[in-house]
């Protein structure tokens, strides 16, 4: 399936790959980005945390069973020791020994090869608004390519949006939303968001109405199937977050 692309008046592709590659390769390292590039994206997702000694690096986890081999919480050790772990092997054997990516790491492999990203602010809890803070400090400072659209930061937690608006205004950002909880379009107004990033299912024509009305995008995560994206296709959305990147073209 071919997604077309978006208005002139919004900088990003419609189509993005989630962590790197989705589930083809291990989320969140440079290997993903590297496959979600050979099948054609053009914009990626990840998730972005600090180490102990503030060192933003990606993991989607608080703690490092799952996608590496570490144990414990992430955000508790330093990056020297963040940097040693396989973050390749619970995947495949193809890809034991890939390392954790730094988020400097993976901005200048999307500058190099003229990617646009969205970073998720994915804070070890408690670090909410310093994580903000750090990431988007990173993000502006790094990202140094003015012909590129500014890397989109995005966030289920609002103070970490808060930090990041605080310390870099010009940085866009993007309300992430798993419920449409009470309040959630005033506090993104409040942020002064550029989009919302809704699970899929919670998108309608009225909401996204809504959003529009407010001058917002309407963005969706995670897409695997081509009903859904249709779908949210004709509903007038503006992005759409993906796992399948061998299933989906960006094209067009």
């Amino acid at each position: 399936m071919t997604i077309g692309k978006p208005s002139a008046d919004w900088p990003y592709p419609r189509w993005v790959a989630h962590r790197g590659a989705g589930k083809l390769a291990p989320e969140n390292t440079l290997a993903a980005f590297r496959l979600g590039a050979e099948y054609g994206f053009r914009m990626f997702e990840c998730d972005a945390k600090l180490s102990a000694d503030g060192v933003p690096f990606l993991l989607h986890d608080a703690t490092l069973e799952r996608t590496s081999s570490g144990r414990g919480v992430a955000g508790d050790q330093p990056w020297s020791a963040l940097s040693q772990l396989d973050a390749g092997g619970w995947h495949s054997r193809r890809y034991a020994g890939e390392p954790l990516a730094t988020l400097e790491g993976l901005i200048r492999f999307c500058l190099a090869n003229r990617h646009a990203l969205n970073i998720e602010i994915k804070p070890t809890p408690g670090l909410e608004l310093k994580t903000g803070e750090v990431v988007a400090q990173h993000a502006a400072r790094l990202w140094t390519d003015s012909t590129l659209p500014p890397p989109l930061l995005t966030s289920f937690q609002p103070d970490s949006l808060r930090g990041a608006m605080a310390t870099q205004p010009e940085l866009p950002r993007g309300l992430l939303l798993d419920t449409l909880w009470d309040g959630w379009l005033d506090t993104a107004l409040q942020l002064d968001c550029k989009a919302i990033v809704c699970n899929y299912a919670l998108w309608d024509a009225e909401t996204v109405a809504k959003v529009h009305a407010a001058g917002l995008r309407a963005l969706s995560y995670t897409v695997n199937d081509e009903w859904a994206a249709e779908r949210l296709i004709a509903l007038g959305t503006d992005g759409i977050i993906t796992d399948r990147v061998d299933r989906f073209s960006p094209a067009g």
